[in-house]
């Protein structure tokens, strides 16, 4: 069985965040959907949207997790994001939070070094 994703994060400002989701997610978004929604495909069949919602926007969490975290983190922060924090558990696996302008947050996770 085949299993598809699509993550969608409310905002309130849908301008301000397709430019700070670029900076995010290194470019732009693969299609726009309409006047309020914009899509990144991450990976096939695995995307993240953002849409203009501001009644609902703040309140998402997203964790991705990548086979090179080091690497994302580090072409984020060339993109002049950086975390607003960083996590490591106890069995090693790390976590670098993001939030945008409304407090969403996009995390992305990484396995031990």
């Amino acid at each position: 069985m085949s299993i598809d994703l699509f993550a969608c994060i409310p905002v309130a400002d849908y301008a301000a965040a397709l430019l700070w989701y670029e900076r995010l997610l290194g470019g732009p978004p693969t299609y726009v959907a309409s006047d309020t929604e914009a899509v990144w495909e991450l990976a096939e069949h695995r995307s993240l949207a953002v849409e203009h919602r501001p009644g609902h926007a703040g309140h998402t969490m997203v964790v991705i997790f990548d086979g090179d975290f080091d690497a994302r983190v580090a072409g984020i922060a060339g993109r002049g994001l950086e975390p607003a924090e960083r996590v490591t558990y106890g069995n090693g696996v790390r976590k670098a939070i993001y939030r945008d302008p409304d407090g969403n947050e996009i995390q992305f996770g990484g396995a031990p070094l």
